[in-house]
């Protein structure tokens, strides 16, 4: 028959450990625990826990045991009690001694802060703490550790990359971002830092080596001018593309602009025809010739008002009452479709395969936006002229930042999941741990079998 012993070290899950008694209790909550007195056997007592190293006892063992957590037995509160000593290690000084069953500095065991990573990757950050009998905060610890162990070398990511994306997202209101470079081979996360602009990306190249900038030959993102100093600084033979959902984005901040203006021209006519035929107090307007002609002008403008979705969808996507709406504007108000032609235009622009027909194309583009007459346009213009090169490269290279939108994404839903976070670095772990190619172990499971989603 097996013994209690050997049980409660299957049940602890962990190598290197001599259970020497165990006792059952009830605390004042009425929750069922079960202690169980361990400590490591001689070939893992006395290491240091950062490099590992056997090093000579600084001191005599605590006056008070340590007690760490551990996965629950059913509904039965594991807990491991031992008291830790010091130990002096010839390179790291005098350090607490490692034990088998938890990271250093932890108070659960391994397969706790790996449960708790696996389920805060799916689940959201209060019910991971809920469920797991723990402080809201101590997940983002739980997940920092588990990282560390599955990734002691993060800096491997940097090796070999060839096509990257830069890209910025907030993760708070009040302009709080992080810059995100994200490698387009592999759709992994290589490197996150709080904040963004020239000094934050300058870190992220001074962290590569001579040979790692020489890899680099593509560099998308959007058309920041810190991000193109930065590549022209530190990898200047590479190629810079700008991004054609970004470069369509800045079309469609210029016909918004547009669609404002002509409607607040369009509300000073309505209110321009009221104050010419006023209303008589008490009576409803009659229905004469002024009275409809003030309802034309209020109707305009209220088509106008009600036609973001309108202008910012292409034209094969539009429904049939947004079609009508399309049609009406283009027969009410000139400029205003003209500007939608011109950002359709530059869409277009985009699906193009080859280079000379796109470089033609934008030429032309270039050439009516400059003498469109809507000042929105020729400043869209002047950017378009500087970014020039980089959307040409674009288009050759067939690359864009569709997958680093796509890691924003995930950003916003893992903050969003864990109604945001206190640490950064603790954030920034689990974008790491999220946004890459990790399988964080479950206990008593193949690796190998585990299904990411």
């Amino acid at each position: 028959m097996t013994s209690a012993n050997t049980v409660l070290k299957k049940l602890m899950n962990v190598k290197g450990t001599v259970v020497i008694a165990h006792n059952f209790y009830v605390d004042d909550d009425g929750v069922q625990h079960i202690r169980i007195k361990a400590r490591p056997d001689k070939w893992h007592e006395k290491k240091c826990p950062i490099c590992g190293r056997r090093c000579s006892g600084y001191d005599r063992p605590a006056r008070f045991p340590k007690i760490w957590r551990g996965l629950d037995f059913g509904g039965l509160l594991v807990e491991i009690e031992y008291h830790t000593h010091r130990v002096e290690c010839p390179e790291h000084g005098v350090v607490t001694a490692d034990v088998p069953w938890a990271y250093p500095g932890s108070s659960f065991t391994k397969d706790f802060d790996m449960t708790v990573a696996w389920l805060a990757k799916y689940l959201p950050r209060s019910a991971v703490a809920n469920y797991m009998r723990i402080d809201w905060e101590t997940v983002g610890n739980c997940i920092s550790r588990s990282l560390k162990d599955l990734e002691p070398e993060r800096s491997r990511r940097l090796n070999g990359l060839v096509h990257i994306g830069i890209d910025e997202t907030s993760y708070r209101k009040g302009h709080k971002y992080i810059t995100v470079v994200v490698n387009h081979d592999t759709n992994e996360v290589v490197w996150v830092a709080d904040g963004h602009g020239k000094t934050v990306l300058e870190r992220f190249y001074k962290s590569l080596t001579k040979e790692q900038l020489a890899s680099i030959k593509v560099v998308t993102g959007d058309g920041a001018r810190w991000i193109t100093d930065c590549v022209n600084e530190f990898t200047p033979g590479c190629e810079r593309c700008v991004d054609p959902f970004h470069v369509v984005e800045w079309a469609m901040e210029a016909l918004d602009e547009v669609r404002r203006d002509r409607w607040r021209v369009a509300h000073d006519r309505v209110k321009q025809l009221k104050e010419e035929h006023p209303q008589k107090p008490g009576r409803p307007r009659a229905d004469n010739k002024e009275a409809a002609i003030i309802r034309a002008a209020q109707k305009k403008a209220d088509e106008i008002k009600g036609a973001t979705y309108t202008l910012g969808k292409a034209p094969e996507n539009l429904t049939d009452n947004q079609q009508v709406r399309l049609d009406i504007i283009q027969a009410n108000d000139k400029v205003l479709y003209r500007a939608y032609c011109l950002k359709e235009s530059l869409r277009l622009i985009f699906k193009l395969q080859d280079v000379k027909e796109a470089e033609a194309a934008l030429k032309k583009w270039m050439w009516w936006a400059s003498h469109s007459r809507i000042p929105a346009f020729k400043e869209l213009y002047q950017k378009i002229k500087r970014h020039k090169e980089y959307i040409l490269n674009t288009i050759r290279l067939g690359l864009s930042n569709a997958r680093i939108e796509s890691t924003n994404n995930k950003i916003k839903l893992i903050i969003r999941k864990a109604y945001g976070f206190r640490n950064i670095q603790n954030m920034m772990d689990m974008v790491y741990l999220v946004c890459s190619n990790l399988k964080i172990p479950l206990p008593n499971r193949k690796t190998d079998v585990l299904k990411e989603a």
